[in-house]
């Protein structure tokens, strides 16, 4: 059998695991994780090969082989000894040490090779402090865990790689990966780009504005920014390109507005998912709190490019270059991506499991595709276009999978010893519980943390070190956790390390500095919108009706203005006064009071009437 179909059939089993455990229930919970991560890893050494390409790749296969057999082996051992994992306390053997050993390595070796070093190295960082923590200076420094002891956390027990991460991948996360994957390949990809075309197209900055769109209807159900970028990208930023628009700027839309749809629900990265397991909140609570944001998000992006694209003259979209709405709106084109999110919704309104309503969603979208495509497709090509989303889901899963089976070892090994406590003290101590000090000191850090990670890992990492340092000063523990995701997704295009402008900059054929430069103007807003969350709870939609109003005349106020001012847009005839303004209406929005974000609204609004009633005397 052939690589390429292996890829296929292991993409076909993965999926069909997937597909049966949301139908009719998931195993027990090792078992359930143990298969699945036997699944994704198998999967994942055929679809990233060691060498492919070079001269000693035959080495790199027996490597890939031995790596997958001890992952299967490891794996098998746990779905064997369940019971007795699960109602002992089973003391490490060197069977175990020497399992753990080599799945821990397969695991990391498959995230160096799909996301690079820093994940695998933070990891193993995280493993050598639990060994070795007792050699540490100051408060860094533990009593130290022997290696049989962090064997049985890592792989004796349901707190180590087997954990709730591990678990909501296995699960949830792989339902939503499925479900994504077969509805962009079953016409729902183009189905957002035409639409997208359709109502951005013929505005000033069109080509920016289809993108905007696409990218964030696009990154609402994909798990990666840097994936979308790569996906929607390459039809995308040449557009733009074709109609004269600066190549940075086309770089830099492509990738705000790609990172902008993993803070979008329903999926968020698939992040929403763990953070409604590591919080204990049923899912709708966490995708209704960040809805807010998110709207905040686009509206200022939309707004950006809108002044940019009237201050350089920008083209629109040539009306030949459009999709009819009749072929949008088609029944063969909408009807599938309509049962899709309506088999969805359904599933939630009736109470039923997350993963068990990604499955009815999967199973309306197949039935409708089906049953549209008669006379348009052929069986054979309708089953490929099936098998091109059931291969795409399992790559997907690879690495969802892969990066929570490691982030659940990090975070088991920063439960151990105890050092996110210690860390969270720290920063406590250096703001001295101040709101304020400790947001903007855990923002930057996010930053930092969160570079050059995918979304749900780069959340994991922050919430288990950061979050507690928010909550310890009285911050809403929702709000906290958003806070922190916030900041680590939009890392992916804060510089040095802004790996979605890399691609997109890439994509554009330009340098990625000037690009990195324009993506930090056009998703300015989302370094301020996390602090709202923190001051104004109506954000995360508590606080009652008064709240709510609070912060969506907080939001609207940052929204309008941060774009305005990054743009040079004019209120009066005086620049100077004009960014007066709007640094005045900013400060007000974000000042925790009742009353300033109803002001910086109203002198925003206010000014910009006077100007145009002024600007239309002088003519």
């Amino acid at each position: 059998m052939t690589l390429e179909r292996t890829q296929k059939a292991l993409a076909i089993i993965v999926g069909a695991f997937v597909f049966y455990t949301a139908a009719t229930g998931p195993f027990e919970g090792l078992i359930q994780r143990a298969i699945f991560l036997a699944l994704v890893c198998a999967l994942g050494f055929t679809l990233y090969p060691l060498a492919a390409g070079k001269p000693w790749r035959r080495s790199g296969l027996a490597v890939d082989l031995l790596l997958c057999a001890a992952t299967l082996a490891a794996c098998s051992y746990v779905v064997w000894n369940y019971d007795r994992i699960m109602t002992t306390l089973p003391w490490a053997t060197t069977l175990d040490k020497a399992l753990t050993l080599a799945l821990v390595i397969s695991v990391l070796e498959l995230g160096r090779r799909t996301v690079g070093m820093i994940f695998p190295a933070l990891v193993v960082a995280g493993i050598g402090y639990a060994l070795f923590g007792n050699m540490m200076p100051g408060a860094l420094r533990h009593r130290g865990f022997d290696a049989s002891f962090v064997t049985e956390t890592i792989f004796l027990g349901d707190l180590g790689i087997w954990g709730m991460l591990t678990g909501v991948a296995a699960t949830v996360i792989a339902s939503f990966v499925l479900f994504g994957a077969l509805l962009l390949h079953t016409g729902g990809g183009q189905a957002f780009m035409d639409l997208a075309m359709r109502l951005g197209g013929r505005q000033p900055g069109g080509a920016a504005k289809i993108a905007t769109i696409s990218s964030g209807l696009f990154g609402m159900i994909s798990g990666s920014a840097v994936a979308n970028v790569a996906t929607t990208g390459n039809f995308t930023i040449p557009m733009m390109i074709r109609l004269g628009y600066p190549r940075p700027f086309a770089a830099a839309v492509e990738a705000v507005a790609s990172t902008g749809g993993q803070i979008a629900p329903p999926i968020m990265g698939a992040a929403a998912f763990v953070m409604a397991e590591i919080l204990g909140l049923p899912y709708v609570t966490i995708i209704a709190a960040a809805i807010l944001p998110a709207v905040m998000f686009y509206i200022s992006v939309f707004m950006t490019v809108h002044f940019v694209a009237l201050r350089r003259g920008l083209a629109i979209v040539p009306e030949e270059d459009l999709p009819a709405w009749a072929a949008i709106i088609a029944p063969r084109r909408a009807l599938p991506v309509l049962a899709a999110l309506g088999g969805l919704g359904i599933g939630i309104w009736l109470g039923r499991s997350i993963a068990t309503s990604a499955f009815y969603g999967v199973v309306g979208l197949l039935a409708t595709f089906i049953a549209t495509q008669v006379g348009q497709l052929s069986p054979r090509d309708m089953l490929g276009r099936i098998i091109a989303g059931l291969e795409d889901a399992g790559k997907g899963m690879v690495i969802i999978g892969v990066l929570l089976a490691g982030a659940q070892v990090l975070v088991s090994m920063i439960n151990l010893t105890g050092i996110g406590v210690t860390l969270s003290s720290l920063i406590v101590t250096m703001a001295g519980d101040s709101v304020v000090l400790v947001s903007i000191i855990v923002g930057l850090v996010c930053l930092v943390m969160g570079m050059g990670l995918p979304t749900t890992a780069a959340y994991v990492l922050v919430a288990a070190v950061l979050a507690p340092a928010m909550t310890a000063v009285g911050a809403d523990p929702l709000a906290a956790h958003l806070f922190v995701f916030y900041f680590a997704t939009i890392s992916v295009i804060t510089p040095p390390v802004c790996v979605a402008v890399f691609v997109g900059s890439g994509i554009a054929g330009t340098n990625w500095l000037p690009a990195a430069g324009e993506a930090v103007r056009l998703g300015a807003v989302t370094y301020l919108v996390p602090f709202l969350l923190i001051f104004y709870p109506g954000m995360t939609m508590n606080g009652g009706v008064a709240g709510i109003a609070e912060a969506i005349a907080a939001g609207f106020a940052l929204v309008l203005a941060v774009p305005a001012l990054l743009a040079g847009a004019r209120l009066t005839r005086c620049r100077v006064l004009d960014i007066g303004l709007f640094l005045l209406i900013i400060a007000l929005a974000i000042w925790p009071h009742p009353v300033t974000p109803f002001i910086a609204l109203a002198t925003f609004l206010g000014a910009r009437s006077l100007g145009g009633a002024a600007r239309k005397v002088s003519a």
